[in-house]
This record gives structure tokens, sequence and C-alpha cells, in this order.
């Protein structure tokens, strides 16, 4: 049986385009102002606006600043005109080579898709396993640099968010029960073959499968992927809780280092420090 790390989870879903319930409660914020954190890291400063709309990841993302849980950290995973990834709490002590990407908190946040919230330039959102609830990491989280799209390729990205919402109504639909369950025994196990044997026959069964509701990129995010550009194919997937309000460069200069095999950058970019904004 051939091991592999829970790391290719998160790589292969962000790239393509357990599960215990999360102990963490939204706080009611009547306030209209939303909270922001400036991410201190060792190639310039990024400020990060939370949203109010997806409150158990924001009230969750403050209480792991509050105890420094991000200080020390790498963005572990960087993929020029893609995304820069961090939050692995194994990369504090990292050696160099060292894979990363399955490190976590032992718990999960349920995902709160809010369809005004999308994957446009500088949004911060969660990083996830292939868990069929969608639910995202306790830590990890990613941001978006992406790349401006045309209307060409914003259908086709629009297709591939809906082979993945076939996907996913098709995992939790009873009449797949058995085909789903195999598939997370395998992830389980961390069998790698059977798992992309089984993924392959959940994504060929997934291309005919219709009961679900369609998405249709809405034409206001169609002209910022047009103009700012992004990472539209994640949108509805993966939940967006933040976005970049000041250092957008600085995510640029990070999402253009040099990296090796499996993403990682050669040279350390390290979460010096987040702290709340007063």
């Amino acid at each position: 049986m051939t091991k592999f790390s829970k790391s290719v989870f998160f790589y292969i879903l962000l790239a393509m385009p357990y599960i215990c319930l999360a102990q963490v409660k939204a706080t009611k914020n009547n306030s209209t102002s939303r909270p922001v954190v400036e991410m201190v890291t060792n190639y310039g400063n990024i400020s990060l606006e939370l949203y109010n709309e997806t409150p158990l990841h924001r009230d969750n993302f403050i209480a792991l600043v509050n105890k420094k849980a991000y200080d020390s950290l790498l963005f572990h995973r960087v993929i020029q005109n893609f995304m820069i990834q961090g939050g692995d709490p194994d990369s504090r002590t990292a050696e160099p080579n060292t894979s990363l990407g399955s490190g976590d908190l032992g718990y999960t946040i349920p995902a709160e898709f809010d369809p005004t919230r999308y994957h446009k330039k500088g949004a911060l959102a969660a990083a996830r396993d292939d868990n069929p609830q969608r639910a995202s990491s306790a830590i990890q989280f990613y941001i978006v640099q992406g790349k401006v799209f045309t209307d060409s390729l914003l259908d086709a990205a629009e297709a591939r968010i809906n082979d993945m919402l076939a996907r996913h109504y098709l995992r939790n639909d009873r009449a797949y029960r058995p085909l789903t369950t195999a598939l997370q025994e395998a992830i389980d196990s961390e069998d790698r073959e059977t798992y992309m044997k089984l993924n392959d026959s959940i994504a060929s069964v997934s291309k005919k499968y219709t009961n679900f509701e369609r998405y249709a990129i809405p034409k206001k995010h169609r002209e910022a992927y047009k103009t700012v550009g992004g990472t539209p194919h994640l949108d509805q997937n993966y939940t967006v809780f933040g976005q970049v309000i000041e250092g957008l460069d600085v995510v640029d200069t990070i999402a253009a280092t040099a990296t090796d095999a499996s993403d990682r950058p050669v040279e350390a970019v390290r979460i010096l420090s987040v702290r709340i904004k007063e």
C-alpha cells in the first residue's frame, strides 16, 4: 500500500480546479465595520479585512491571531498567478526541503459560502482537504494573486466550478454512498493509489451528474476578473473570508519567489507576526 501525506489533498483541490465539529461559535456583530489584521512578513506588510458575512471563519482567525498562532509560520506553498498559502503549524521549525502542508489543529470550520464573496485578486480564503462537507482547515489559508481573465477563460472557469459542485453533490448523494465511503477510507488510510482510482471514477460519474443547481459567475464578478484578476474556478467551493486592503505588491513579490518542485519557496517566506489593527 502506497503511503502519502494528507497534504496531497490540499494540493490536488487547490491546483485543480477529518472531520470533527469545529469548536467555534460566531459572535454577534451588528457593526458595519470589519476587523482588520496586519500580517508582517519578511517581504513586507499585508493588511487584511475580515468579512462579517463569514463569522465562523472571522472569529476563528481572530482567536488564532490573539494566540499568536501564525507568528513565525511560513508561506509554504507559492504559485505565481495563482495564490500564496500559509498557516501550516509544522512550518514554524521545518528544515529546508521538508514536505509541508499537512499540519493542522485537529478541528475544521464549517463552510461559509457567501454569494457576494469571490476569489478576486487579494481574496483571503481557507484551505481545506478533500472532505465531503467542504469544511475549512482550522489554520491554513491562502491569499489570491491570480491573473486577468477573458470572457472565454471565464466560461471555462465557470464550467470548472460546476464540475467541482457536481462532485460535491454527488459525494453527498446517498445513491453513491459506497463509492464515496471507499474514497474516504482511502483518504483516512493515506492510500494514494486507491484514492486516485476512486477519484477518477467519481470525476467520470460526476460529469453526467445534474442533481444540483448550476452556478453562473455574476456579471459584477466577471468584470472584476477581467480587470483586477483572480482565480475564479475556486468560487463557491472554498470559503472566502477576507480581502487584502493594503500590500497587494507584497503578495505579488511573494508569488514571484523561486520555489522547489513542491512549490515551497527556496528562500523562507516567513510570517513574523499578525495583529489586530485598532
